[in-house]
Order: structure tokens, then C-alpha cells, then sequence
């Protein structure tokens, strides 16, 4: 059996490692050979990545998605063997695995803690905690995306929406443990808000680019993943 404590530390520590994966630099540095930062916004994130290559884009999507999603299954994991309690506290574990994959994306050790917004991996990461809420929320941002053209809002707004979805969908009607996973989702809003501020003063000031998707290429937008 593995300790309280001990899980904690090693629940944060896997999914912080997992989630600083850089997919986005990974790819376009072995397909394109160049370095993502240095061009566009300077993100690691699956938007930036589409500037180069739409197809290196989705990929980079689905690969961040998908490591926040494998963070929370190790959180899963190791609650079932630890000395806590699953039935008390089943969900404390793949909570902090969601918050510690999005912090290792935004701030990854392997390029100086200079990452992206944590937009899809906290998709990822939730979408194995609370589907129905994560269904909402991309509703919430294919619909702000398609009325005003700004990833950067939509992506704000469907990642403040989260929290209260969840509050709405499960912990009014579960209670207990979901309660963690809402107090991780407050915590990964913040983070990913936080990290559009420079977007935020474009937004305010009226020079925010917006998003275009003619025949499959994106131009001239900031914004991230």
C-alpha cells in the first residue's frame, strides 16, 4: 500500500512530468525543423502549431488532450492503492492530477517553464473527471468561436464556465468527493485565465486578431491551446 502523503507526491509529480510533455515543440521541431517559439505567438499550443502545419495542429491537439486525460488515469490508479480510502476519497488523487498536468503544460521544466495555456490539456484532463460538464464547455467555445471569431475569449469564457457546470451537473447532486475535483477546476480556470492576460489587454484595447479557418488555415490569430 502506498502512503496518504506518498500519493500525493507521486500523483503530482507523474502528472506534472506528463503534462510539461511538449508536443507541440516535439512535432514541429522533428517535421518542420524549426522551433514553434519562435514564430507566430510564440506558443507551444496546438493553435500556434497550425500556423506551420493544420495537420501538426489537430495532432498537437489530440496529444495534449490526451496526456491530461492519461494524468488523471494515473491518479485513478494509484488511489486504488493507497491507504486512504477509495470510497471516501476516491476522487482527491485524479483531481490533483488534472490541476498538476495543466500546471506542467503552462509551466514545463524541459523549456525554461515557458509553455502554453493549458487550454486542451485541461480539456483532457476533465473530460475524464466530468464529461458532461467538458461536453457543455466545447459547446459553450465552438459557439463564442464561431459568433465573434476570438479563441483567446472563448477559451476564457468556456474554461470559467467549467467550475459552475460542474457545481450545476454534479456536486448539487453528488456532493462529497466531486467536491474536489470543482475545487481543482477553480484552480485550473484561474491558471489558464491568468495566462491570457496580454490577450485580455488586446481584447480590451480592440486589437486582438481574430480566428479564420478558410479551406483549412489559420491565420492571424494569438491565441492558444
Amino acid at each position: 500500500m502506498i502512503t496518504h502523503y506518498g500519493s500525493l507526491l507521486m500523483v503530482a509529480a507523474l502528472a506534472y512530468l506528463l503534462g510539461s510533455i511538449p508536443f507541440g515543440y516535439i512535432l514541429v521541431r522533428i517535421f518542420r525543423g524549426a522551433d514553434v517559439r519562435e514564430s507566430g505567438s510564440g506558443n507551444i499550443g496546438a493553435t500556434n502549431v497550425a500556423r506551420s502545419s493544420p495537420a501538426l495542429g489537430i495532432a498537437t491537439l489530440i496529444l495534449d488532450a490526451a496526456k491530461g486525460y492519461a494524468a488523471v488515469g494515473i491518479g485513478f490508479f494509484v488511489a486504488s492503492l493507497t491507504t486512504f480510502g477509495y470510497d471516501r476519497t476516491g476522487h482527491v488523487l485524479p483531481a490533483l492530477a488534472a490541476l498538476f498536468a495543466v500546471l506542467g503544460h503552462v509551466f514545463p521544466i524541459w523549456l525554461k517553464f515557458r509553455g502554453g495555456k493549458g487550454v486542451a490539456t485541461g480539456l483532457g484532463a476533465f473530460a475524464a473527471l466530468v464529461p458532461k460538464a467538458v461536453l457543455i464547455m466545447i459547446g459553450i467555445f465552438a459557439a463564442l468561436v464561431i459568433a465573434f471569431r476570438y479563441v483567446s475569449l472563448a477559451s476564457m469564457v468556456a474554461a470559467a464556465a467549467l467550475p459552475a457546470l460542474i457545481y450545476v451537473l454534479y456536486v448539487k447532486g453528488w456532493g462529497g468527493p466531486i467536491n474536489d475535483v470543482l475545487a481543482a477546476a477553480l484552480a485550473a480556470s484561474a491558471i489558464i485565465i491568468a495566462k491570457h492576460h496580454a490577450n485580455i489587454s488586446r481584447l480590451l484595447a480592440g486589437t486582438e486578431h481574430r480566428f479564420s479557418l478558410p479551406f483549412g488555415t489559420i491565420r492571424n490569430e494569438t491565441k492558444t491551446l
